[in-house]
């Protein structure tokens, strides 16, 4: 049996706690985070503490507090040559303190404490320093998960930076979507069916050969009365941008 020290207690800790903790090969033995209430969730199925100085003993040691706090976080651990994670896709591996050895076990999805997961599905990347720490990483990982990846610091960056357009932005604009539907008394379920046949013609087909739309087709009166439709000028810039983006992709200039 591995096992793992998860730090932290937010959605991802909390995800990756319930991943492992049906897990056939791995244990949680401790959750710890700062405030005490955070740990309420855990405190009936594994040991907790808020002191850092009470770690238990563990084959690894999951980081998964915010990117601002793994470096601070990382060097107030008081042990030496233990294997250290963390869980981010823009921290810098090398951000861990150099006490021990370091590696990087970044799910690649979005997390809520609320919405139920399949990890089974959910791609993990993963890197480490040292061969033997790799191989142990993989272990874990394929004990939750069908997708395991090697993806070093530049590439898991780049796939950060990627998941940011294609979910942050993209639920921003579901949510502008909603604003406007608000704005003019209609309901945002009507868009629904719109947005998962967007979602699956994406990943049935490829998102260029899936565009469609006004800015595509360089439907200019259709365009004009879009924006002077638009109530907000954050609106009117979003809508500006992204159809110049299209219009460049698909080769027609505004």
């Amino acid at each position: 049996m591995i096992n793992l020290v998860i730090l932290g207690a937010g959605n991802v800790a909390t995800h990756l706690f319930n991943a492992f903790n049906i897990a056939k090969n791995t244990t949680v033995v401790q959750v710890y985070n700062r405030s005490e209430k955070s740990l309420d969730y855990f405190k009936k199925k594994t040991n907790t503490t808020t002191s850092i100085s009470e770690l238990l003993d563990a084959d690894v040691y999951l980081i998964a507090v915010s990117d601002d706090n793994i470096g601070a976080l990382s060097k107030k651990l008081l042990f030496h040559n233990k294997l250290v994670v963390h869980t981010s896709g823009s921290v810098a591996m090398n951000q861990i303190g150099n006490n021990n050895n370091t590696g990087v076990f970044y799910p690649l999805q979005t997390f809520t404490v609320r919405k139920e997961v399949n990890f089974k599905s959910i791609p993990l990347c993963i890197e480490a320093t040292k061969k033997n720490d790799l191989q142990l990483l993989e272990t874990i990982a394929k004990s939750i998960s069908d997708n395991v990846y090697h993806i070093n610091s530049k590439q898991r960056k780049a796939l950060h930076i990627a998941a940011v357009f294609v979910n942050n932005f993209v639920n921003h604009l579901y949510q502008k979507g909603e604003e406007i539907c608000k704005e003019n008394s209609l309901s945002f379920n009507i868009l629904k069916p719109l947005i998962l046949e967007t979602a699956q013609k994406a990943i049935q087909l490829s998102p260029e050969e899936s565009q469609t739309g006004p800015a595509k087709r360089n439907d200019q009166e259709v365009l004009e009365q879009h924006l002077a439709d638009l109530h907000t000028t954050t609106q009117q810039e979003i809508y500006t941008l992204l159809t110049k983006s299209i219009q460049e992709t698909y080769g027609n200039k505004l």
